[in-house]
């Protein structure tokens, strides 16, 4: 599958939008390793192959073992690996990413703000969004994979 077209080069001024919400969400105090974690399941997800790739090499730079990441999909069943304020951010992340399915609902949030305070919880909600929008943007114009371009 090739390149449908360079988003980037294409929209300048729009991807420098996006680019000013990640440097947003960066400087939120979130924290770096959880929002990440996030990102990484909202690909999972949505099934975004560069996106997958990219956030699991930047946990692996952070020092993230394998064994937590191979079990983000199945992060219910990943126990004392995932922090409660992990678990909190992972269940958010796929209620707003599903929201279609879901319509996030007050238990989702209820659950969300036993853990977060409110502004960690839109930062954290502007975070998943950002990803959701960085999703479809790569798999809409087929941006591929870094792996793939070391095969």
């Amino acid at each position: 599958m090739s390149q449908r077209l360079d988003y980037n080069r294409v929209a300048p001024g729009g991807a420098k939008a996006l680019g000013g919400v990640y440097a947003y969400v960066m400087q939120s105090g979130l924290d770096a390793e959880l929002v990440d974690l996030v990102y990484l399941r909202v690909s999972q997800i949505n099934g975004c192959a560069y996106c997958l790739d990219m956030h699991t090499r930047d946990l692996v730079k952070k020092g993230v073992k394998i064994e937590k990441l191979a079990l983000v999909q199945a992060w219910r069943e990943g126990g004392s690996l995932f922090t409660e304020v992990e678990r909190a951010a992972l269940a958010w992340a796929e209620s707003v990413t599903l929201v279609a399915e879901t319509g996030v609902p007050d238990s989702a949030y209820e659950a969300a703000r036993s853990v977060f305070d409110e502004k960690q919880l839109v930062d954290l909600t502007i975070a998943i969004s950002l990803m959701n929008g960085y999703n479809r943007m790569a798999i809409s114009f087929r941006n591929r994979p870094q792996a793939v371009h070391e095969s």
